[in-house]
């Protein structure tokens, strides 16, 4: 790479090499960075940590259920599976 090159370039632009910015000194202020919650905001924030922390898998319900099954216990209402197998068919046309 040639320097020269880049020496006429700079000249072509009329580009000047960087210097420092201007230092100023800072001008004290009493001012300082805030941030204020809405309520809104928090309940939000609660509701999430509380969602978070809930268990994905209801045990009690599941363990009720498969209790139920492996007694024979468990009935299905035929008509009323029917019913909502044929509501899901329908939704997907």
């Amino acid at each position: 790479m040639r320097i020269d090159a880049y020496n006429q370039i700079q000249q072509i632009y009329g580009t000047k090499k960087v210097g420092k910015a201007n230092e100023k000194t800072a001008v004290s202020s009493s001012f300082r960075d805030q941030l204020i919650l809405s309520s809104t905001a928090k309940d939000t924030t609660v509701a999430k940590q509380a969602v978070a922390s809930a268990p994905d898998v209801r045990e009690d319900l599941v363990n009720s259920v498969k209790e139920r099954i492996d007694n024979g216990a468990y009935e299905v209402d035929v008509n009323d599976f029917a019913g909502k197998l044929l509501e899901k068919y329908n939704g997907l046309f």
